[in-house]
């Protein structure tokens, strides 16, 4: 088959030029392309978004704009989402995974419970699974899909749980034991005229390496271009020639706006140039960017997250060889400026009144914003804020004597904010505020690493699968160390050598290789996680309080209210 796709992406790439709706040609050949003849094509319309995470109330701060438009919130989604229904019967809304995970306390209070309802409202056809689906594991997120009270703390909203009206599709999730999918590869939407789009829905490969082990056993997490491209010629044989793939992976840009694609890179670009040249367009997310691209011929999309944005796709399909012929993408912002949906508003009112004991009470107070924001070297003041607490609930002798703190940036979820959100006064933090930043649950791990194993996991930061995008640890107070920018990216950690050993110290004195110190660090990285495989060798361990319960206890301990960290415990050459 011929290959049309380096003359499509020059062809798109001059319309996205002249306006912010790319509009892709044929890519197939076979597919009739110019104006129509004959009947009238068929019009599909795909709406979608990517890593909602549970944000029904609008989400404040950075968080809440696209560019400079206040966005998203679950009821205006609900209604921007109607109105573009109501202009195409033929509509199929669709979510590239992490519509759950990693939620506000609105959402994860109830286990999630509220966003699949929200969901059910709002007519999501079908969700990807992506890796923050799997945070309480399989048997869980079977639970989401089929309904039933929570096996611990039942329902809490004191009624029962059906479950999602909408399909979970989990292409590259495979049991260990059976050999079957956990949910379904892939589901075909039929359309009047004898039109059949098949959707392939799956998680990124590396799923194991950020969540907790707990999360994903007894699954491996297959190649995502693999399974896609074997799919495909499943799907031909049963004579469906349209297929996208959501897929939870993927790039960054480094300009062009939510409807541009400037310098895209990342691990999707891999993925979309290994797909079969069948596959019509990739609704992709994970990275929580914006952008609306053609990679290798192919219609890449992303939404952002937090519903602040929500996928145009609009399919042209040729009545008679129902094929595909033409797409064009738009990525539109959620304003608020619209009548929010009244259902939606009820169930948030609702879960509101439920939780506002808890979620209204004030743990403390702080002195100005503290945000997540790095600097040049990767270090954010929240972070430092963080570590800070970490190492203040693990250095007595008796919760484990530690000496230094690391705190992953992935798991630092939004800022916080002098401006009040609610009923609290400036300054002052509620406990709904410190959950949003922190909401995993984890509980705090010390254990016992040499000099060299310290070295080894800072070297981690920048190297493996942390070579393209470094995940780069907040470190407690007293720590330091100086990393190179030019030294970053070596695929293998065992030659890894971004880091100087002598600039490493703690307490203003040389981290010695052959010593052996405390380190603190939360349950989702002592077992590995975001690549960091040097905490698995940790000895000593002992388990701590919950990450939030740290940070809570840390705000209380300042009555005069806790300043931003300093962001001078890292610094960066070249």
């Amino acid at each position: 088959m011929t290959n049309h796709r380096g003359t499509l992406r020059l062809a798109a790439l001059a319309l996205a030029a002249l306006t912010l709706t790319a509009c892709f040609p044929p890519r197939r050949p076979g597919h009739p392309g110019g104006g129509h003849h004959g009947p009238p094509p068929i019009e599909v319309q795909v709406l979608a978004i990517n890593d909602f995470h549970g944000n029904l109330a609008p989400p404040s701060g950075s968080s809440g704009r696209i560019e400079d438009v206040d966005a998203g919130g679950a009821a205006y989604l609900a209604s921007h989402i109607a109105a573009l229904e109501a202009t195409n019967p033929n509509t199929v809304v669709v979510s590239a995974g992490d519509l759950v995970g990693a939620s506000p306390l609105l959402s994860a209070l109830f286990h999630d419970e509220p966003t699949i309802e929200a969901m059910n409202q709002i007519g999501l056809d079908v969700n990807a699974v992506g890796n923050h689906e799997f945070d309480e594991g399989t048997d869980e997120l079977r639970r989401l899909q089929e309904g039933g009270c929570h096996p611990v703390d039942g329902c809490l909203d004191g009624d029962g749980f059906a479950g999602a009206d909408f399909e979970f599709l989990a292409a590259n999730v495979v049991s260990q034991e059976t050999g079957e999918t956990l949910f379904p590869a892939y589901t075909v939407k039929r359309f009047p005229g004898g039109a059949q789009v098949a959707f392939i829905g799956m998680t990124l490969a590396g799923t194991p390496t950020i969540v907790t082990p707990e999360g994903v056993a007894g699954f491996d997490f297959l190649d995502e271009a693999e399974t896609a491209n074997a799919l495909v010629r499943r799907l031909e044989r049963q004579g469906i020639e349209n297929i996208i793939v959501l897929v939870h992976e993927g790039g960054v840009t480094t300009g062009g706006g939510y409807n541009g694609c400037e310098g895209v890179s990342g691990p999707i670009v891999d993925i979309v140039e290994r797909l079969d040249d069948q596959v019509d367009a990739v609704i992709s997310g994970h990275t929580h960017e914006a952008y609306n691209c053609v990679i290798d011929g192919i219609p890449v999309t992303s939404a952002s997250s937090f519903g602040r944005l929500v996928t145009d796709m609009d399919l042209t399909i040729d009545r008679r060889t129902k094929r595909i012929t033409s797409i064009a993408v738009d990525n539109r912002i959620v304003t608020r400026d619209v009548e929010p949906a009244p259902g939606i508003e009820a169930l948030i009112a609702r879960y509101d009144e439920l939780s506002a004991p808890l979620a209204n009470r004030v743990i403390g107070r702080i002195t100005a914003d503290i945000t997540r924001a790095p600097n040049a070297a990767g270090e954010s003041a929240l972070g430092d804020v963080i570590a800070d607490s970490q190492l203040a609930a693990t250095a007595p002798e008796h919760l484990g004597g530690a000496q230094v703190a690391f705190m992953n940036p992935g798991g630092i979820r939004a800022d916080l904010l002098y401006a009040p959100s609610g009923t609290e006064a400036p300054g002052e933090v509620t406990y709904e505020e410190a959950f949003t930043v922190q909401p995993f649950g984890n509980s705090l791990v010390t254990m016992t690493l040499t000099g060299a194993q310290i070295e080894r996991l800072l070297e981690e930061q920048f190297c493996g699968v942390n070579a393209e995008a470094p995940r780069v640890l907040q470190p407690s107070a007293g720590f330091s160390y100086t990393w190179s920018a030019s030294a970053v990216g070596a695929a293998d950690c065992d030659t890894a050598d971004a880091v100087d050993p002598a600039s490493i110290t703690l307490d203003g004195e040389p981290v010695d290789p052959s010593g052996t110190y405390r380190v603190t660090v939360n349950s989702f990285l002592a077992t590995g996680g975001d690549g960091f495989a040097v905490l698995n060798e940790g000895t000593d361990r002992l388990g701590g309080a919950l990450d939030l319960d740290a940070l809570e206890a840390y705000l209380s301990a300042a009555p005069d209210g806790v300043a931003p960290g300093p962001q001078d415990r890292i610094g960066v050459v070249d």
